[in-house]
């Protein structure tokens, strides 16, 4: 019966397609089986799965562009735990009010396994900070500006998606609305539905591994509130995490407690337990309002495009390591898809291919941003795995020029330019630390 309706379908598509560079013939409507109603126009149809800061980015370019875009959102009200960092330049790059941002934190600790504690915000310039946002109020806005202009808001559960039987055919989407079941007949498809993301297993995109984070949102009495007015916390150390670090993040009027982890993810609730230990001082009197958890990618998918399929977001594992960032690269990454398509498509007047996902898209965005996940991946295996080198790790970041480049290259999204004379010191010193640490000497000890 998919076969049957699929062919109803692409019979008048394809006559349809032949006429895509004008743009005044009237939508018409095709009817398959006695309850799917396929609308079939004379523009490029796309649908972005999920409504998050990729998905949001996506559809505001796909429909600023001039094509017809649905965004499919299945929980508008929900909020997916995460700290709620966003570096500066996002603020600029995608135009988010200040009235969003909850904090502006201009303090930043750094907390070893042994409780060494280092500022690690001596470097940065009077007007530099980092935004502290809830989601739910960032993906919101997003949302609904990508409704302003033009997308049309969909919440639904998407169930499964039918694949097309020919490169112009339509992919046809399943989904829930109201408690109905619905079906919507599209040219591409860009999935930002995360990493357990349907869109990714519809075209076989291949596993990742995924790390967990759980987060409870903690009201403090009003002066214990104080002290976290403009200060972020991380705290590293098998303890609270043994591949990731844990945080307290300020939000309006709570604060954002949590950790996460890759390889002891059963244990996620005892490491929740011992970093409100180790801050236990500090937030106590406090009430949870809100508990948290969702997987978090460690790495790319192997496959990101297929077809006229694409992912973003932590769909395509776009979350660096060491820091654990996901929020502007997902938005980056759906704007520049959306971006993408619409260039490739001439604003919705021609059909597109998986050749055009390729250059407009993915092969933009990994000279943009390999170096800077790559880079990341070998800080990580580096100092991450052991309380000896997180130890090391924090002696090194009470260093100035090592803080100037972490901060440039975090609040700016681009790799910092650094001194080769202070870059040869930081080497020195990375390697003294860990010599310190006891990393290399016990390594060297066991040949």
């Amino acid at each position: 019966m998919a076969a049957q309706t699929l062919n109803t379908i692409n019979q008048p598509l394809h006559s349809f397609r032949q006429t895509l560079k004008s743009k005044t013939f009237n939508p018409q409507t095709i009817r398959c089986r006695k309850t799917t109603t396929f609308t079939i126009t004379a523009t490029l149809r796309a649908a972005v799965i999920g409504g998050g800061p990729a998905g949001s980015s996506a559809a505001e370019a796909l429909a600023s562009g001039g094509i017809e875009t649905f965004l499919f959102e299945r929980s508008p009200e929900a909020a997916k735990p995460c700290g709620g960092a966003i570096p500066l330049c996002m603020l600029d790059e995608f135009s988010i009010p200040s009235h969003l941002i909850d904090r502006k934190v201009t303090q930043m600790k750094i907390i070893s396994p042994s409780n060494l504690t280092v500022d690690f915000g001596k470097t940065l310039k009077p007007h530099e900070f980092i935004s502290m946002v809830r989601r739910e109020v960032l993906d919101n806005f997003l949302r609904r500006r990508a409704a302003d202009h033009g997308a049309t808001l969909v919440k639904a559960l998407v169930t499964s998606i039918d694949l097309p039987l020919s490169e112009k055919s339509p992919y046809i989407i399943h989904y829930i609305s109201n408690n109905t079941q619905n079906s919507l007949a599209v040219d591409v498809i860009i999935g930002a539905d995360g990493a357990n993301s349907k869109v990714a297993k519809s075209i076989d995109a291949g596993s990742y591994t995924c790390a967990i984070a759980f987060q409870e949102r903690i009201k403090l009495p009003e002066e214990k509130m104080q002290y976290y007015e403009n200060l972020a916390e991380m705290y590293i150390g098998n303890d609270v995490s043994p591949d990731f670090y844990a945080w307290v993040f300020p939000k309006c009027d709570h604060v954002a407690v949590g950790t996460g982890t890759i390889s002891s993810k059963q244990n996620i609730k005892h490491l929740q337990c011992a970093i409100k230990n180790r801050v236990k001082p500090k937030i106590e009197g406090g009430v949870i309002i809100k508990v948290e958890a969702h997987p978090i990618p460690e790495h790319p998918r192997p496959v990101r495009v297929r077809g006229r399929v694409a992912l973003v977001g932590d769909a395509a594992g776009y979350v660096t390591k060491c820091s654990g960032e996901g929020i502007y690269f997902a938005a980056r990454s759906g704007r520049m898809c959306g971006e993408g398509i619409v260039r490739a498509s001439e604003n919705g007047r021609r059909m597109i291919g998986e050749g055009d996902l390729r250059r407009e898209y993915l092969r933009k965005w990994d000279d943009e941003f390999f170096a800077t996940f790559k880079f990341l991946d070998v800080l990580q295996r580096v100092f991450y795995g052991s309380n000896a080198g997180l130890e090391a790790l924090v002696e090194l970041c009470g260093k100035e020029y090592v803080q100037r480049m972490t901060f440039e290259s975090y609040l700016y999204k681009k790799l910092a330019k650094g001194n080769p004379v202070e870059d040869v010191k930081m080497a020195a010193a990375t390697v003294g630390s860990l010599i310190r640490s006891n990393i290399i000497g016990r390594e060297i000890l066991m040949r």
